[in-house]
């Protein structure tokens, strides 16, 4: 557990910043932990959903996928992340740089969401 300073970022408080009650980032991010894995992003196709390589991601795998969600997918044995769009009964996976298709899914392709992205952690940049 980590302290946490209240900070304003808005206007400067006239009020000195003050200490809460420690943080725990476990408590904070996760909801299922035995179903939540940290996952490494490794590319560049979600630049445009402001997640950039090397970036962390929490993954939940016990959640089900909304619409445009992002997601970790299992396509074809290889592991991606991307949007989840569903139409009717068509899924797409989407990317966040417009430098990469869309993945239409085809029942006979190798698919399926192995967890959805709940949180992303990423240095400033």
């Amino acid at each position: 557990m980590f302290p946490i300073l209240k900070v304003k970022a808005g206007f400067p408080s006239p009020a000195e910043p003050y200490l809460e009650n420690p943080l725990d980032l476990n408590e904070k991010l996760i909801q299922n932990r035995s179903a939540t894995f940290f996952v490494e992003v490794d590319g560049d196709s979600m630049e445009g959903d402001a997640i950039f390589h090397q970036d962390l991601l929490i993954v939940d795998r016990s959640l089900t996928p909304q619409n445009n969600q992002i997601v970790v997918a299992v396509l074809d044995n290889n592991f991606t992340i991307k949007r989840f769009h569903k139409e009717k009964n068509q899924i797409q996976l989407l990317a966040g740089n417009p430098n990469f298709k869309a993945i239409q899914i085809s029942p006979e392709m190798d698919f399926y969401i192995w967890g959805v992205v709940t949180y992303v952690i990423h240095k400033v940049r």
